[in-house]
């Protein structure tokens, strides 16, 4: 038997149960995972609550990220053999497929070797966080070594992740955060500068760092009318990329009343990992930044997978500074 976290019905944390299931074998394509890390995600949330765009099948799974062992694998799959050290990259819905157990199966193009010398709590907290970055400030090609990006909702996984990738490529990243407990921890994060947006004017301080002239790229996971005054600060020729929804209310075409020369558009990392060709450059680079130092993934806190409701109730309360991960402890029998 497997252990298997699902639920029911829309709602608050408490709607997630761990339930025993039968350990089934993969089929085509697919390869099942001895599961000893789990990455947590506010996609999760949105999903167990029926804000995401991807709707639940009860009793559904939930669940992007994960770092394990491949203990099985099915018909057509290549590249990948039992005992083979691994990690899942978002590339699935999650009404098809779910990460939060001890043993799951997953498309075989949705895993990826774990990198050398990185253990699964770590390997957990990678593949969400730097492939969102990596679209927008690499694969686009829109951000350049000496550009200003700016950075909201900084202290997330992602952001984080964004603060390192902007450095990793000799840009320079502005942070925003609302509150200043966090300030310095996004400073020690290697973000060049930091805007408190509880107490100081955004496109103000933005005009004030970059001298005037705007920053290349603003990295956005909020969305709502704060977009207009991010807009504020965007460069001529420069462009928005929202990537979330935290603020549930309409998103506006920002500054739209002035015609401003800049680029406004969505984005998710399923542009990168549901291309092969695209999700095969993301891995390269990811897995150079981890070589080489550049790229080191925040952990905020782990949970033991049996206390998946508090898990989701701390991540709910959006206090985190870094990744909240969820660890799998095996019995002999299981292992």
């Amino acid at each position: 038997m497997a252990k298997l976290v699902q639920f029911d019905r829309l709602g608050g944390p408490e709607v997630l149960t761990l339930r025993d299931v039968e350990v089934r074998a993969p089929g085509a394509g697919e390869v099942r995972i001895r599961v000893d890390a789990i990455g947590l995600n506010r996609a999760e949330i949105m999903y167990r609550e029926g804000s995401y765009f991807d709707r639940p099948v009860f009793p559904s799974m939930l669940g992007y990220e994960a770092a394990g062992v491949v203990e099985a694998v099915g018909e057509g799959v290549d590249g990948l053999a039992e005992g083979d050290p691994v990690a899942v990259v978002p590339a699935f819905l999650q009404s098809a497929y779910g990460t939060y157990g001890d043993h799951v199966v997953v498309p075989a193009a949705a895993v990826v070797p774990r990198p050398a010398g990185i253990g699964p709590v770590p390997a957990a907290a990678v593949w969400m966080a730097y492939i969102t970055a990596y679209g927008p400030l690499v694969e686009a090609g829109q951000v350049r070594p000496g550009d200003h990006v700016l950075i909201t909702a900084a202290s997330s996984s992602v952001g984080l992740a964004a603060i390192q990738t902007a450095r990793h490529i000799g840009a320079i990243p502005i942070a925003t955060t609302r509150g200043a407990a966090k300030r310095q921890r996004l400073l020690d994060a290697g973000a060049a500068h930091v805007i408190v947006t509880d107490d100081e004017d955004l496109p103000a301080r933005v005009k004030e760092i970059t001298g005037g002239a705007g920053v290349r790229l603003a990295f956005d996971p909020i969305a709502g009318p704060g977009v207009e005054a991010i807009a504020q600060g965007i460069a001529p020729g420069g462009a928005l990329v929202v990537y979330g929804a935290l603020d549930p209310r309409p998103t506006p075409l920002p500054n739209a009343h002035s015609y401003p020369a800049l680029t406004s558009r969505t984005y998710t990392l399923f542009e990168i990992t549901k291309d092969p060709e695209r999700l095969r450059r993301a891995v390269a680079f990811v897995n150079a930044g981890l070589a080489s130092g550049s790229f080191t993934p925040v952990v905020d806190r782990t949970f033991d997978l049996g206390d998946i409701v508090e898990a989701h109730r701390y991540m709910q309360a959006g206090d985190q500074v870094g990744k909240i991960v969820v660890t799998v402890t095996h019995d002999a029998a299981s292992a």
